[in-house]
């Protein structure tokens, strides 16, 4: 009997760790760097960016290519099935990865081109990367990374 009673408290104890509802946590990651989008319709004349993000006295020059921006467009339902089209919105978005971006603040400095060369713009913004949850808090967080929008003059601002 001696030994039989602590195996019943341990069969008691991992029965109750059945009781709590499982966490489900994709492997969605959360990119680090910063978003760039353009507004039109400065973006149709972009043929190229640069972006520049400095803290702690360094800078970094990460790739940034430049996409079509769409947005959701109209629905179309058939019995139990819908689906929605995307449509352009005139801007264009990229994402520049930088390694080691910290969470506190850092200057980004954006350049866009046309295609003779000639700059469009050149604007510079402080922005706080901040850690993202895609996941929801109780998965961790990923990230950090930070917004930025290019508007129609040229002048950024953080993405809403």
């Amino acid at each position: 009997m001696r030994r039989l009673v602590p195996v019943l408290a341990l069969a008691a104890t991992l029965t109750g760790c059945g009781l709590a509802e499982p966490r489900s946590c994709t492997l969605i990651g959360t990119p680090v760097g910063v978003g760039v989008t353009v507004e039109p319709p400065l973006a149709a004349r972009v043929a190229s960016a640069a972006v520049e993000v400095c803290w702690d006295g360094a800078c970094h020059r990460p790739r940034l290519e430049l996409h079509p921006e769409t947005r959701p467009g109209a629905q179309t339902c058939a019995g139990e099935h819908c689906s929605v089209t995307v449509e352009p919105t005139g801007g264009r978005a990229g994402f520049a990865e930088v390694a080691g971006l910290p969470k506190r603040p850092v200057r980004v400095r954006v350049t866009l081109r046309d295609s003779r060369g000639e700059r469009l713009a050149d604007t510079t913004i402080e922005v706080t990367p901040e850690g993202r949850f895609p996941n929801g808090p109780d998965c961790g967080e990923g990230g950090p990374n930070a917004a930025v929008v290019v508007d129609r003059q040229g002048t950024a601002r953080l993405r809403d």
